[in-house]
């Protein structure tokens, strides 16, 4: 019997570790499964939503870490995972996406001499400035199995020295919940709750600092979101960070009524709003992999994205941090303009089996 740590941090990391699990528990004659959630996204409540969305039991440990700078949070994450490693001495980390707890949960197993698998490898974006990036890099360099989702992750672990003896193309887990809830989030009255009609609305969410830290960036914000708001309703869950920094530049009672403001919300309510909607604009990495999957329009308001096989190959649209941009591109899809994608090679919802079975001949 195998000990395996799973670690969760952000709502984000909650999708790509669902399917995992299921997956282990198809092995449980072979691996004894445990998720940590470190409290990094530290919305109780949101945590719980999400757990229960994606049936996940309650974390084995939860270390309750907070908000903090970059630095704080990663150095609390790493003191109290040590503590559960001592402990418990699993046979291996997995690690998934690009958030705080996924470089700090890496470091500390990796100098406690336990091996880690990193879910989702290889993605680059080549922004340095992104603290995500810096997550990416220094994770994949230390982690001993590397489960990959797209192409181009394959060729920047290549570039960057990593042995292809680590690396595994196996496909994207995030597509594997998108999959598995489709019919599940079916049942959400979202949509009657928001009073929306089926793909007459533009779903709507920002969240990194570039776009929501900024003034002006935010006026820009704004100014777009009320002119695309005349052509489609909006509706725009809006992340803390967001919602605190429109309150503070007092901007956001200057948007206009036909823009609707939510708190974040679970994952099938989210789910069925995405699937109905006629197009997102958003700064969220896993976003432009669900859309592209639906086949839903989607402007991401980036000057970089590490899924390029989004743009490449799917419904993606990279329009720069430039918001005028991102309106004149929401007026043209909205007018027919639409751009025709693809759903890319192993995105077939069985990515977290093949990962599983990896692991058990490996360990």
């Amino acid at each position: 019997m195998k000990k395996i740590i799973s670690v969760v941090g952000a709502r984000p990391n909650f999708m790509k570790v669902a399917p995992l699990h299921r997956a282990f528990l198809k092995q449980k004659d072979k691996i004894q499964h445990l998720i940590c959630h470190t409290g990094q996204h530290y919305d109780e409540n949101m945590s719980k939503i999400f757990f229960e969305d994606l049936e996940l039991p309650k974390p084995d440990f939860y270390l309750g870490v907070g908000s903090g700078s970059h630095a704080e949070q990663t150095a609390e994450v790493m003191i109290e995972f040590e503590k559960i490693l001592h402990k418990e001495k699993p046979d291996l980390v997995v690690v998934v996406g690009d958030v705080n707890s996924t470089i700090a949960c890496s470091l500390t197993a990796a100098k406690l001499h336990i091996k880690i698998a990193h879910v989702e490898a290889g993605l680059r974006s080549f922004d340095r400035e992104m603290p995500e990036e810096i997550n990416r890099v220094l994770t994949d360099q230390i982690s001993d199995y590397l489960f990959v989702t797209e192409r181009s992750g394959l060729e920047n672990l290549i570039n960057e020295g990593i042995s292809e003896e680590k690396v595994f193309f196996t496909g994207n887990v995030m597509i594997d919940s998108l999959v598995y809830f489709l019919e599940k989030a079916a049942a959400s009255d979202a949509l009657k709750k928001f009073d929306l009609l089926d793909s007459n609305y533009v779903l709507v969410t920002l969240h990194r600092p570039s776009n929501v830290d900024s003034e002006k960036q935010l006026q820009s914000i704004v100014n777009m979101l009320n002119s695309v708001s005349q052509k489609r309703k909006i509706i725009f869950p809006i992340h803390p960070r967001t919602k605190k920094n429109l309150e503070l530049y007092s901007l956001i009672n200057k948007l206009n009524s036909d823009v609707i403001l939510s708190e974040p919300i679970g994952y099938l309510d989210f789910l069925s709003l995405l699937r109905n909607t006629g197009l997102v604009i958003t700064d969220s990495g896993g976003i432009q992999e669900e859309t592209t999957y639906l086949g839903i329009q989607c402007i991401t308001v980036r000057k970089t994205t590490e899924r390029p096989i989004t743009v490449e190959k799917g419904t993606n649209h990279l329009v720069g941090d430039d918001f005028r941009m991102a309106e004149k591109t929401a007026t043209e899809i909205l007018n027919g303009r639409l751009k025709n994608g693809q759903i890319p090679d192993l995105w077939d919802g069985n990515a977290a089996d093949k990962i599983s079975e990896i692991i058990i001949a490996k360990l």
